[in-house]
């Protein structure tokens, strides 16, 4: 197992497991360009998690909407992390989808990943609508498309919180 301590998070025994979804929008980039989300699945597996599963879907409303919906009934699934479609170009629909999903809100989920942007991108970071909430009892993190950005919410916001959100979410 990798060591887990380079994110900042705990090591993590086999029985603290998070199961993953990963999910990609994207008009432009397919399985094999999909860098951000090849990113999410190596972070998360160097954590000590496991991606249950991975999907590429276009900037699609509906498209999302129905995939959250198969996740939220999937029992091998106990968070979702989204990358792309969360700025404000027109076709950038995956915040409407998830927030009209989300039975809980977590904006300081969104206002931590904004400010740490900040501090590296500068101003362009307010244009994120980065956001993260429960839908069921499944946690569900929306990042940017870029790598960067994975990256930065993957080890500054959702690996050190994933562990403890799934926990208090299947309450």
């Amino acid at each position: 197992m990798a060591d887990s301590t380079q994110c900042g998070c705990p090591d993590v025994d086999a029985e603290k497991r998070v199961r993953v979804a990963v999910i990609t929008l994207s008009d432009t980039r397919g399985k094999a360009e999909d860098r951000s989300g090849d990113r999410i699945a190596s972070l998360l597996e160097e954590a000590g998690h496991v991606v249950a599963n991975r999907f590429w879907l276009t900037d699609d409303l509906d498209g999302l909407k129905d995939c959250l919906r198969q996740l939220q009934s999937d029992e091998t699934v106990e968070s979702i992390v989204t990358t792309g479609g969360t700025g404000i170009a027109p076709r950038d629909l995956a915040i409407e989808a998830i927030e009209s999903m989300l039975d809980v809100s977590l904006p300081g989920f969104g206002e931590t990943f904004r400010s740490i942007s900040y501090a590296e991108i500068g101003p362009k970071a307010m244009l994120s609508r980065a956001t993260a909430g429960r839908m069921g009892t499944k946690v569900l993190f929306a990042l940017p498309g870029s790598t960067g950005a994975v990256t930065t919410g993957m080890t500054q916001c959702v690996l050190p919180i994933l562990r403890h959100a799934v926990s208090l979410a299947t309450r």
